[in-house]
Parts: C-alpha cells; structure tokens; sequence
C-alpha cells in the first residue's frame, strides 16, 4: 500500500497567494513612504537658511576624522565601565531582591536594609551620586580609599542602577506562582534549593528583556561619568571642541555610542518577542 502524499488544496493555494501578496504590498508601501518622509525631511533641512553655518560647524569632515582617534581612545572607557559595572549591577541587584523576597521574622533586618537601599538610590538622581562620590570622597583624601575619578563614577552607577535591577529582579521572583515552592518542598528540597534551582531559573528567564533594556541604558548613561573630568569619550570629544569651537567630535562621540547602543536594543526586541512580549501588538 503506497502511502499518500498531502497537497494542499486549490483554497489554501489562494490564501497563500494573498498573504504573499498582500505582505509584498505592505512593505512596498513602508519603504515608499518612508523614502517619501525622508526625503522630504533632508529637503526642508538643507535647503533652510541656517543649514550651510550647522553643516560646518557639526557635520565637518575634516574635523571628524581629526577627533575620532581621541574619542574612539575615550569610548574604551565607557565599553569597561560598561562591563565591570554590568557584571556589578547584576550581582547585586540579585542580592538585593532575594533579601526583599526573603520570608521570616528572622530575616527582618535584611529585608529593611535592602528596602532601605532600593529607596535611597532610587530616589537619588544618578548626576547627584556621581558629582557626590566622584568630587566629595576623593576630597577628604581618606587613606587607602581611591581617588580615581573612573572608580568613583563607577561605583555611583553601580549603587543607581543595581536599586533598579532589584527592583526588575524581585518582581520575577514574585511573578513565579507559589505552587512551584510548594511543589518543590514537597519533593524534599530545602529553601534555598528551591530558590537555587526552581525560582530563580524562572524568574530570570521572565526578567531577561528588562534587563538587557538597563544594559541599553547603561550603555548610555556610561558616558555621565564625563561631569567628574575623567576623559571617556564625551570627555574626549570636549576637549577637541574647545580648540576651535566645532561641535563636530560631540556628533563622532554620538555616532559611536549609537553602534553600541542600537545593536544591544535589536537584540533586545528579539529576545522580548521570543518571550512573547510583543505578542499582541499591533502590525504594518
């Protein structure tokens, strides 16, 4: 008996060829509309009285290539405090939301002084910490506490953003339905097994978009360290700026924050939309 081999049918044949044409269509529409859009916006930009003093004063060549060996050299400070500070956040925001999460009387006090973190560098701007520690501790010359300007805008960035990430973490902890605890206790493991290897395997999977959308912002925010002088690349373009008042460097150090930052965000979108996150919003 030969086995039968499926076809689809003449119908499903004419869907399939509506749905091709009908995505064809769409994206033809989206680049033409925004060629449209963007075209007009370049004509109405450079063809405005002011453009000719802006092209030379933000978007000159000459200087552009002069400042990129400067700001490039002061963008690998941002890409370390990036990473010594990513790796930071994460492990205590992690500290700081099981401490939140813990259950007891026992545990009180850890719970109030983890509520009373999260409350304080949450509430204090992220420049307010920077100009604090990065200008007031290396002024009181406390012996073997260091004075470098990088070190201390790292450690403000770390106590700002780790409240926040506590924050992100504590509500994918909460997020996992108790039964998993209880079903868990019941197969004989301990709290802190079941914490270990049932709660927070869930709730960081749960949590994983926000987090890499705080990287995103760290990314960013890496370059406020340029307020306490230490030459990153915003520092960098600054200087260059100074010799001859062309902003031109500030739009180099733009451009490569941009390449950091926008591949980090797409990334991101994945991520969220294989989580379902973007599951039910709206389409082109």
């Amino acid at each position: 008996m030969s086995e039968r081999t499926w076809s689809p049918s003449a119908v499903e044949l004419e869907r399939r060829d509506f749905r091709r044409a009908r995505t064809v269509r769409s994206a033809a529409l989206s680049a033409v509309s925004t060629v449209v859009v963007l075209g007009v916006l370049a004509w109405l930009i450079t063809h405005s009285a002011g453009w000719p003093r802006v092209q030379e004063t933000f978007f000159s060549w000459d200087k552009a290539v002069d400042s990129f060996p400067a700001v490039l050299k002061g963008l690998w400070l941002n890409i370390r405090l990036m990473l010594i500070c990513g790796v930071s956040i994460l492990v205590l925001g992690l500290t700081l939301a099981i401490m939140r999460t813990l259950r007891g009387p026992i545990f009180f006090p850890l719970r109030l002084l983890a509520t009373v973190y999260v409350d304080l560098f949450r509430g204090l701007p992220l420049l307010l910490l920077l100009l604090l520690l990065g200008l007031g501790v290396p002024a009181l010359r406390l012996p073997n506490v260091p004075i470098e300007l990088a070190f201390w805008g790292a450690v403000a960035i770390v106590l700002s953003y780790s409240a926040y990430v506590a924050e992100v973490f504590r509500a994918g902890i909460e997020s996992v339905h108790p039964s998993q605890r209880a079903a868990s206790r019941a197969l004989g493991l301990s709290s802190g097994q079941t914490l270990r290897h049932v709660v927070l395997p869930q709730a960081v999977r749960r949590v994983t978009p926000p987090l890499m959308n705080d990287f995103v912002s760290l990314q960013k925010d890496s370059g406020l360290i340029a307020v306490l002088g230490a030459v990153d690349a915003i520092q960098a373009a600054r200087i260059e700026t100074a010799s001859d008042f062309n902003y031109t460097p500030y739009v180099v150090a733009g451009v490569l924050f941009l390449c950091l930052t926008i591949p980090m965000a797409r990334l991101t979108d994945h991520v969220a939309r294989r989580q379902g996150w973007h599951g039910s919003g709206g389409t082109l």
